[in-house]
């Protein structure tokens, strides 16, 4: 279906509350930048800012509901044959490999990263937003192996491949604040995502396959 005017004009109103506020983060540091302000820097009110953000830190991190699915995507995307794991890794495998800003892989990226560490209340949310994906994660690996309720193996699974994906989004943002090129980043990372298989074990790498058919 065509994105009506009314929903695009949304988008853009949403897209554009966004950016101002970024760069407003990015250049004070997030604590430092009141909700007033960004409503001026956007000429809006400020209850057209609440609007479309309940809070501040929605505004900085926009983008967490690709983030809470994003394993689970893979999972539910896998090939005939493919195991849960297998999935995740070859999906980050390929977004490492391609540069991919989905998993950090660009130039300024630093930036974000250095307002999130000057902010408590942000780090506290990607909390909360990574324990709301591993449980998601959870859900779907259930869904997907169908497992009993009593059984413990979609909580565990989920939690080693949310370790997979925490530890190496870990990685690049602290190699990206240090100044790396992309490029180089990206080189190890593929080493780092290598080690962190050898980890898992045979369990875990082989659960909730897809059967043919």
């Amino acid at each position: 279906m065509a994105e009506g005017l009314r929903e695009r004009k949304k988008r853009r109103t949403r897209q554009h509350l966004s950016d101002v506020a970024t760069g407003l983060f990015v250049e004070r540091g997030f604590d430092a930048v009141t909700i007033a302000e960004i409503a001026e820097a956007a000429d809006v009110s400020v209850n057209t800012v609440y609007n479309y953000f309940p809070a501040k830190e929605d505004l900085f991190l926009d983008r967490s509901r690709g983030i809470v699915d994003r394993l689970s995507r893979y999972v539910r995307g896998r090939d005939t044959g493919e195991s849960a794991a297998e999935a995740v890794l070859r999906e980050l495998r390929i977004q490492v490999e391609g540069v991919s800003p989905t998993v950090g892989l660009i130039d300024g990226y630093a930036h974000f990263m250095r307002v999130i560490e000057g902010a408590d209340t942000l780090k506290a949310r990607l909390w909360h937003i990574g324990q709301e994906a591993q449980l998601h994660l959870e859900g779907t690996l259930r869904e997907e192996s169908g497992a009993d309720p009593g059984d413990q193996g979609p909580v565990l699974v989920a939690g080693q491949l949310s370790w997979l994906h925490s530890t190496l989004m870990a990685y690049i943002g602290g190699e990206m604040v240090a100044g790396r090129r992309t490029d180089e980043v990206s080189r190890d990372a593929l080493v780092l995502l290598d080690d962190m298989e050898d980890l898992l074990g045979e369990k875990v790498l082989n659960y909730a396959r897809r059967a043919a058919g």
